[in-house]
């Protein structure tokens, strides 16, 4: 039995609160053919399970909410609830792809089982086939999520493991799952002791007080950076109450022409990505016949809070930037010059340390209080943010499933309260792809935010003196 930290238990206390939120983040991984059976992929899936112990494991939560939800082994573990099989119907291109994606990010995680599903896809053009990952933001960030794909997937066509061409192993004994009396006597005894917790945890500041006097100097000149973000946005159609349904879709870049507009105009390779989101957001509001105006378009931007090595343990780590994105500018350029000197500001003034000192605080906060605070807050009406876009380096070398090559990856985030958009970028072997996460009763018009993005780029290629794109995107 493990405890969730206080990052992973706000996810489920977010979705106890927000009947319309399911969060849940996820990827669409393509590979080259023949697509395997669905025989052969659970064998394969079942073979690697031993690499990620908490697929076998399910969501408890505390009774009277006194502790947070804790992890025990499923009893009654079933492979085959957890991977699926479908098919696009013809032509199987992109836009069968993202109704289906859609389809399948619009139903929860059933608490009953361990929260994750892979969806084996068939009938992609091309004799292509794809794998849809699904797991509950509880489980992992961006990062870990990523690392995933290594303990899954192969960096050869020939399987890495040592486990390959055996039959899955059969799980040892598993231990019964802990009555409702149990979890409630553990997190009381766990309330009990945080008093003698905090007492420590104080002792060791005052041990060492020029990091804890730097500590607090920089915390409180990034509240002050942060308190502007506070006030309510410009209104506009990106905020508003969402439904259960979703949409989705996405856009292509080439890493490498992100880097040539790097190289030429300044900034960073996430200062160009976070322009061109810019871009399609101003098409977007264009489209809808709304004047793009400063700071109407705040976008939350999660930071990994990871030391290095620390990739393939599976939980949150990460804090967050609050980026007015610059909507209102109509040249690419001179957006770049304003996404460049905001997020330059943010970094100076250590913004992300604000995220990070509420997650150190939550540690020391009763978690009855703490879960309190979080529903709470999903019942006041939202009008800060207006969006998320979060930046996810992938796998630099091909990756192998079955000793098929993985083509491409194209991730998906999840959106809550009065947040109508999410964008996610996933970077892998010198592809960008935006995964763009739309609420499906306000969102009809999301390609245009998708072909905005693209076009945008395009723009930015421009003012850099480079040549356009080699190929059109949209569409495979």
């Amino acid at each position: 039995m493990e405890r969730l930290n206080p990052l992973d238990a706000q996810f489920v206390d977010a979705e106890d609160q927000d009947r319309n939120a399911s969060f849940a983040i996820a990827s669409i991984a393509i590979f080259e053919g023949p697509a395997p059976t669905y025989e052969e992929f659970v064998a394969a899936v079942t073979r690697r399970l031993p690499m990620v112990p908490l697929y076998r494991r399910k969501l408890r939560t505390v009774p009277l909410r006194l502790g947070p939800p804790v992890w025990v082994d499923a009893p009654e573990f079933d492979i085959r609830y957890h991977v699926r099989q479908t098919a696009l119907p013809a032509p199987g291109r992109d836009a069968q792809l993202r109704s289906l994606m859609a389809r399948v990010m619009s139903q929860r995680l059933d608490r009953d089982y361990p929260l994750w599903e892979y969806w084996l896809v068939l009938g992609l053009s091309r004799g292509r086939w794809a794998l849809i990952s699904k797991i509950h933001h509880c489980m992992v960030d961006g990062i870990s999520g990523t690392d995933l794909y290594r303990a899954v997937f192969d960096t050869s066509p020939a399987p890495d493991d040592a486990t390959a061409g055996r039959p899955p192993a059969e799980p040892g004994a598993v231990p019964a799952e802990p009555a409702s009396l149990e979890l409630a006597a553990r997190a009381a005894a766990d309330l009990a002791a945080l008093p003698v917790r905090s007492a420590r945890a104080i002792g060791e500041a005052l041990a060492n007080p020029g990091h804890t006097a730097r500590q607090v100097s920089q915390t409180a000149r990034a509240l002050a950076r942060l308190a502007p973000s506070v006030v309510p946005a410009p209104s506009s159609s990106l905020l508003g109450p969402i439904g259960r349904q979703r949409r989705y879709t996405w856009a292509r870049a080439s890493l490498d022409e992100v880097k040539a507009i790097k190289a030429e105009l300044g900034g960073t390779v996430n200062d160009v990505v976070l322009t061109a989101i810019t871009g399609g957001f101003r098409a977007l509001l264009l489209a809808r016949g709304e004047d793009p105006q400063p700071h109407m378009v705040p976008s939350l931007v999660p930071v990994s809070m990871r030391a290095p090595g620390e990739e393939s343990i599976y939980d949150n780590r990460v804090s967050i930037l609050m980026a007015n994105l610059p909507v209102h500018l109509a040249a690419p350029a001179e957006r770049l010059a304003a996404v460049r000197a905001e997020l330059s500001d943010l970094k100076e003034s250590k913004e992300a340390t604000v995220g990070e000192a509420l997650v150190a605080l939550g540690r020391y906060t009763p978690y009855p209080l703490a879960s309190l605070s979080v529903r709470l807050a999903y019942l006041l009406p939202q009008r800060e943010i207006a969006t998320v876009t979060t930046n996810v380096p992938g796998p630099t070398v091909p990756l192998y499933a079955m000793g098929r090559k993985l083509i491409e990856i194209i991730p998906y985030v999840p959106i809550a309260t009065r947040l109508r958009t999410g964008i996610s970028i996933f970077s892998y072997c010198g592809q960008l792809t935006f995964g763009i996460t739309g609420d499906y009763g306000t969102t009809p018009d999301l390609e245009i935010l998708a072909r905005g993005i693209e076009d945008d780029l395009a723009g930015l290629m421009a003012a850099a003196g480079l040549p356009g794109p080699a190929r059109p995107r949209r569409h495979r």
